[in-house]
């Protein structure tokens, strides 16, 4: 029988970032994939990281920046960006951004592999 996810779980972190996660590790028990909506505060950035999993970000409203070794690529709403896994990233929000991403396999602190 398909399981209904009533409501995301809301998980704390640093920045005024919210995340909802709906599918994943923490709300519904999946280690294969992660599924949170993101609500990004204008001038959000997080450390470079080198993950052991694919993330594929849909921006909604606002800006995503991505840096990656061969540049910066800003995503814009209705545009999407994939990272794969073993691929150096670092996301910011400087103008505040609201977006759904999707990990394969689930997120986890574990194997995101933020720089020191």
């Amino acid at each position: 029988m398909p399981k209904l996810i009533s409501a995301p779980k809301v998980i704390p972190v640093p920045g005024n970032k919210l995340i909802e996660e709906y599918i994943g590790r923490v709300n519904s028990g999946h280690g294969g994939v992660s599924i949170a909506h993101m609500h990004s505060p204008a001038g959000w950035s997080e450390p470079g990281q080198t993950p052991e999993f694919d993330e594929f970000t849909l921006v909604l409203q606002g800006v995503m920046r991505v840096e990656h070794a061969s540049g910066v690529t800003e995503v814009r709403p209705g545009q999407a960006i994939v990272a794969e896994k073993g691929e150096w990233v670092r996301y910011s929000t400087p103008q505040g951004a609201e977006y759904v991403a999707i990990c394969l396999p689930a997120f986890s602190p574990d194997t995101v592999h933020r720089d020191g």
